[in-house]
């Protein structure tokens, strides 16, 4: 460990404090104030579009309206996502006559992309034609963003708004969210990042590969391609699929540090900017704050504990009398520990999945922080919406616990939790390990599940939990010891990556759609207050004893143990 290392930590976190307010305003006035940005240049597209779609701006929907459509659009987009990958061979754009995806991997593919996850069981230059990346992939980068954009502003109106009139009980519409994320948020933001990116050497073109000689006179391919416009949006988006199979390690995708910190900041901009958007919605910006200040606890402890980790010496280099300046194993010189580390906790504390070192080669406990991250339900930034919906939810955990401390039936904005939220709030909590822990018990019983080992013991057993917390928590990194392109990893991680997302976002809507209605009452003596530093101590110790309890059993029997068995000699 080295001050500069630390110095970097610290210059990230600066410059993600001192973004958050503007963006969190942005997002406030995109979707919640009368006039958006930019009304002159952007209004009149947004009219075209929503009347093109048959859509009245004016025209709000029930929780369960907004539901239905998010999941009738959801489906839509897995179709003709799955139906592009198989018809690339006879599709424009397709330079390198790539043939049609096999269908088991067409379908994780679509699945993984549409829940936000961005899985990839294959080799992004070598499999997906330029049409595919472009047309569908980019596509879903986008939409996939905007859906859980509005997910999370439903669950906030559900908190901050009034019963309507005629008991109307409305939470915004889903396709005005979709329209108003993708274009005044999204895009710009994206068409502006690409651009820098161009500048910093990523690549942005439709040429075909170049076939070359090395000096040795070996032949290889250089791959080529529209990256920088998907790198934007990949990272922006939480996404985290990349054009490359080696993804941000690539010199193409990934070629600076700055380039490197600017990836970094694209993944924490939207999710930390929808604390403040929830503050304003609240009528009190300390609110916001409160969430914010959680979730960079639990940021701070797992980049320094990450960091702490790769600094030391690979316990098998050790034994063998190597000198060693920290765990290099699977990093990019150009990055070193500091950086790759740091990359790691952002990707997984925000969902995202982009990776610029290989989790794999990361020791046991290097290893264990990006687990934890997930594990702890993608509430530490999350991604973009989910982690905004998904802190929410633990807040209202929280604020339960605490009516339970007083004697006093809980309120959080003035609005009473009771038996319905609770019942909703643990059924999300819920859905997430069973989804984790269920699977990955079939993954390890199974040999087609274990035959894509190329690990074993503890780490065997590691590499398949990451996997299936990848996909529930719809992240899309890896151990990439696993070798999850065969039926079973394809087909399996693709239904944990669908129930990862859409299981839990109906308990979220049903949450705002039982919190819209009821009335607000006035604080009492007994009331809580959750602006304070009080409650974001509870709600980070609410956040760690829900992951800690579910998986700390599993964990001990994979990192953990391995850990242990590393520092007496005994490696696998």
């Amino acid at each position: 460990m080295t001050v500069t290392g630390w110095l970097q930590t610290l210059l990230f976190f600066v410059l993600v404090l001192a973004l958050t307010k503007p963006v969190g305003a942005w997002l406030f006035r995109v979707f919640e104030a009368d006039t958006q940005p930019l009304p002159r240049v952007l209004g009149p597209i947004e009219r075209a579009l929503l009347r093109l779609c048959g859509v009245r701006r004016e025209h709000e929907q029930t929780w369960v309206q907004y539901t239905v459509a998010l999941l009738a659009f959801s489906l839509l987009g897995v179709v003709i996502l799955y139906a592009l990958q198989r018809l690339q061979h006879v599709l424009p754009l397709n330079p390198r006559g790539l043939p049609a995806v096999g269908p088991e991997l067409a379908f994780n593919t679509a699945a993984s992309f549409v829940a936000n996850t961005n899985w990839q069981s294959y080799a992004g230059e070598s499999t997906m034609s330029y049409a595919t990346q472009m047309v569908g992939l980019t596509w879903q980068n986008f939409v996939s963003a905007a859906s859980g954009l509005g997910v999370a502003l439903a669950l906030a109106r559900g908190l901050t708004r009034r019963p309507g009139p005629e008991g109307r009980k409305t939470l915004g519409n889903f396709w005005v969210d979709l329209v108003r994320g993708t274009l005044y948020v999204l895009l710009p933001l994206s068409f502006v990042a690409a651009l820098f990116f161009v500048s910093q050497g990523v690549l942005q073109n439709l040429a075909p590969y170049h076939e070359l000689t090395t000096v040795e006179g070996v032949k290889q391919t250089l791959a080529f391609g529209p990256v920088a416009s998907q790198e934007a949006i990949k990272m922006l988006g939480t996404n985290g699929g990349g054009f490359f199979n080696a993804n941000s390690a690539h010199p193409f995708e990934n070629p600076t540090p700055l380039t490197n910190l600017l990836q970094m900041l694209l993944i924490f901009l939207l999710p930390a900017g929808l604390t403040h958007t929830y503050g304003k919605m609240t009528g009190d910006t300390k609110q916001g704050w409160v969430l914010f200040a959680a979730m960079s606890v639990l940021f701070l402890v797992g980049a320094a504990a990450s960091y702490a980790a790769e600094s030391q010496s690979n316990p098998a280099l050790a034994s063998a009398q190597v000198l060693q300046h920290g765990n290099l194993e699977g990093k990019e010189a150009r990055f070193g520990v500091a950086a790759s580390t740091l990359f790691a906790t952002v990707t997984t504390d925000a969902s995202c999945g982009a990776v610029n070192a290989m989790h794999d080669s990361f020791t046991a406990l290097g290893g264990l922080v990006p687990l934890v991250n997930m594990q702890l339900g993608e509430v530490i930034f999350g991604g973009v919406g989910a982690g905004l919906y998904g802190i929410l939810v633990m807040a209202v955990l929280a604020v339960f616990i605490a009516g339970l401390m007083v004697g006093r039936t809980p309120e959080f904005l003035g609005k009473k939790i009771e038996a319905r939220e609770m019942k909703l709030a643990m059924l999300y909590v819920l859905v997430f390990p069973l989804a984790i822990l269920g699977l990955s018990a079939v993954g390890v019983v199974l040999p087609q599940g274990t035959s894509s080992l190329n690990n074993a013991g503890p780490h065997g057993l590691s590499e398949i939990l990451y996997a299936f917390t990848s996909g529930v928590a719809n992240n899309g990194s890896a151990f990439a010891g696993l070798n999850a392109n065969t039926p079973f990893w394809n087909i399996g991680l693709g239904v944990s990556m669908l129930a990862g997302r859409f299981l839990m976002m109906v308990p979220v809507m049903a949450l705002a759609g039982s919190l819209v209605g009821k009335k607000v009452v006035a604080p009492g003596p007994g009331t809580f207050p959750t602006e304070g530093v009080l409650f974001t101590g509870l709600l980070v110790s609410v956040v760690l004893i829900v992951g800690a309890l579910t998986f700390f059993p599993a964990l001990s029997l994979g990192p953990i143990v391995e850990h242990f068995l590393g520092a007496a000699g005994k490696v696998y």
